[in-house]
C-alpha cells in the first residue's frame, strides 16, 4: 500500500462510499481503483489528485497533504547508484532487499534518522562544463 493509496481508502471508508461509486464518480474503473488504494499502480496524475479533492471536498491543508502523499506514492522504485560511495550502494541495495521484512517500529526508527540526517538545504550540484560556459559569457571577470 502507498501512502496515497492508505488515505485514499481512508476517506472513502471514513465517508460510508463504495468503491464503485467512488470509481463511478471520478470517472475511472473499479479496479483502477482499487489497484491505486493497495499499491499496484504508479504514480498518481496531478488531474487525479485535482478530482479527489473535489469529489471530498478537500481544500488548503488537506489538499496539500493528499497531494504530498501522492509524490510519495510511487510503488515501483528506481535508484540509480552511479556517483554514490560504495556504502551508499550497499545501503540502497540492502533495504531494497530487505524493507519488505521490516517491522514498523524499525521503518519509523529509519526514517526518524533519515530525517535528522536530512541537511537544511539541498547539496548545491556542481555546474557542469556548458553551464559555465554559459555563466562567463554572461557575467564575464573584470
Amino acid at each position: 500500500m502507498t501512502p496515497f493509496g492508505e488515505k485514499l481508502r481512508a476517506l472513502r471508508q471514513a465517508r460510508g462510499i463504495l468503491l464503485k461509486d467512488m470509481a463511478a464518480g471520478l470517472q475511472v474503473s473499479p479496479a483502477y481503483l482499487s489497484a491505486l488504494e493497495h499499491g499496484r499502480r504508479g504514480a498518481v496524475s496531478a488531474g487525479l489528485v485535482h478530482q479527489v479533492c473535489q469529489f471530498f471536498g478537500l481544500i488548503w491543508d488537506d489538499a496539500d497533504e493528499l497531494a504530498a502523499l501522492a509524490k510519495l506514492s510511487r510503488p515501483r522504485l528506481k535508484l540509480n547508484s552511479a556517483g554514490l560511495t560504495a556504502a551508499q550502494t550497499a545501503l540502497a541495495n540492502r533495504l531494497a532487499r530487505e524493507l519488505r521484512n521490516l517491522d514498523p517500529e524499525t521503518v519509523a526508527a529509519i526514517q526518524a534518522l533519515l530525517n535528522a540526517a536530512r541537511p537544511a538545504t539541498p547539496p548545491a550540484r556542481p555546474a557542469t562544463a556548458k553551464h559555465r560556459v554559459r555563466a562567463a559569457a554572461v557575467d564575464p571577470e573584470p
